[in-house]
């Protein structure tokens, strides 16, 4: 028997302690944020549960609505909705909630309020769940000015306003990775004990990256820079090796490598869909935070991505996140591409 192996167990930062920790370095916290982080993660180890089981528990097919998006749901987007919105109100921590499930803001009733507003994508790349392809839950925290008068409004505030945001990933392993601004910890679920445990401290995103990560099936209806770019990662002109290319379809799984890997993820505006297609609010802002958080960089053709300001809470964006060098590259093409008046 190991008892060394056993006595390094004993002395785990779970992300309970890992947050408590963090609350402690503020003399004026109260510990509302530990408890939503907690609420959250709640959330999340149950639908890992339900996305593990999924095949057996026959909530795999599609639940015959759709959502506000024009997909059709899944039952376990529903699922998933209904627990993160009933997690989330239950805290009394929250006043706003907005969800890529749901078309309008849900406000909090007033005796369940807090002062903080949660966006959420609470199953992104639902369509994988039948291939056994890593998918996620997506957020993004700020707070609220008044929780008195609380509108859909307090939620459209810049990227660079958000508090913390993280996303949790199912997949072989079941990963939390939180940023509260002060760097990005990813934990993943030990199932023996029910708990996320700190296994990945303070992520940092390489400054060059080997890969990127973009759907190639769109090409005919890319802008200049976007082609160049990829162009330049088969052909590179310097002499230096071509990139891989890594293309998953599930944003969690797609960006997770990204983060721990390198390289650059991109779903760039195209003649199809020249806002692009990812929402803002909770899949852009959360993921361009985490890669800013990580020494990354994340920027939408046109400005620095956490700068947005979004008009509705569904409104979508280009996005280009990774590298700090890949995405000064992707800068650079676009500086250059409206000198040339493209």
């Amino acid at each position: 028997m190991d008892h060394q192996a056993d006595a390094n167990r004993t002395d785990l930062m779970t992300i309970t302690r890992f947050v408590l920790n963090e609350q402690s370095k503020y003399a004026e916290s109260r510990g509302d944020f530990t408890i939503l982080i907690n609420h959250i993660v709640l959330g999340c180890k149950f639908v890992c549960s339900s996305v593990n089981k999924a095949g057996l528990a026959k909530i795999l097919g599609l639940a015959g609505d759709t959502n506000v998006q024009g997909e059709e749901q899944k039952k376990l987007d529903v699922i998933s909705n209904e627990v993160f919105v009933k997690a989330l109100i239950s805290s009394g921590r929250t006043c706003l909630l907005v969800s890529e499930e749901v078309e309008d803001a849900i406000i909090v009733p007033p005796a369940q309020r807090g002062k903080y507003i949660v966006v959420f994508d609470p199953l992104d790349g639902s369509s994988n769940i039948d291939c056994g392809v890593s998918i996620g839950t997506i957020f993004g925290i700020y707070t609220v000015k008044d929780t008195a008068e609380v509108s859909v409004e307090d939620a459209l505030q810049p990227g660079s306003s958000l508090v913390a945001a993280g996303y949790c990933m199912y997949g072989s392993s079941c990963t939390f990775v939180l940023s509260t601004g002060n760097g990005v910890n990813g934990f993943t679920l030990d199932p023996s004990l029910g708990e996320f445990i700190l296994t990945h401290p303070n992520i940092k995103i390489p400054k060059k990256g080997k890969i990127y990560s973009v759907n190639e099936g769109n090409a005919k209806n890319w802008d200049e820079p976007t082609a160049k770019y990829v162009e330049n990662c088969k052909f590179p002109q310097e002499g230096s090796a071509p990139k891989s290319l890594r293309y998953i379809g599930s944003m969690v799984a797609d960006v997770h490598r990204t983060l721990l890997y390198g390289g650059i993820f991109m779903y760039p505006a195209d003649k199809k869909s020249p806002n692009g297609k990812l929402r803002v609010l909770y899949e852009v802002f959360p993921m361009s935070y985490l890669m800013e958080q990580a020494g990354g960089q994340a920027f939408t053709g046109k400005q620095r991505a956490l700068d947005l300001v979004p008009k509705k809470i569904h409104d979508r964006s280009p996005i280009f996140l990774g590298s700090y060098d890949e995405i000064e590259h992707i800068k650079e093409l676009y500086a250059e591409s409206k000198e040339n008046g493209a």
